[in-house]
């Protein structure tokens, strides 16, 4: 009676560490779910930037006008727009 319950008990264990559905894919799991936590956090924190500059844009000419610049080339009113070109050189 007790081999029978130590051959059982050998078994159940073995399925346990050596199955498919056993420990191994538990370790894995769980790396996936902290990898997907630190994704999640640095999402939260480029959204809380976006949400920041979202709010500066809304209650901020000037943001609005430096962002005009940088992101569409716009020049103000009373603005003069330089263009420096490199000199070439001769040599090429």
């Amino acid at each position: 009676m007790l081999v029978i319950l130590g051959a059982a008990s050998l078994m159940l264990q073995s399925q346990l560490w050596f199955s498919a559905e056993g420990f191994g894919k538990t370790r894995d799991l769980r790396a996936a779910v902290a990898e997907q936590r630190a994704q999640n956090e640095q999402l939260r924190q480029r959204n809380q930037a976006l949400d920041a500059e979202v709010v500066n844009l809304k209650n901020s000419s000037e943001a609005a006008e430096e962002r005009a610049r940088t992101d569409l080339g716009m020049i103000g009113r009373k603005e003069t727009f330089y263009q420096v070109v490199p000199v070439a050189d001769a040599a090429h």
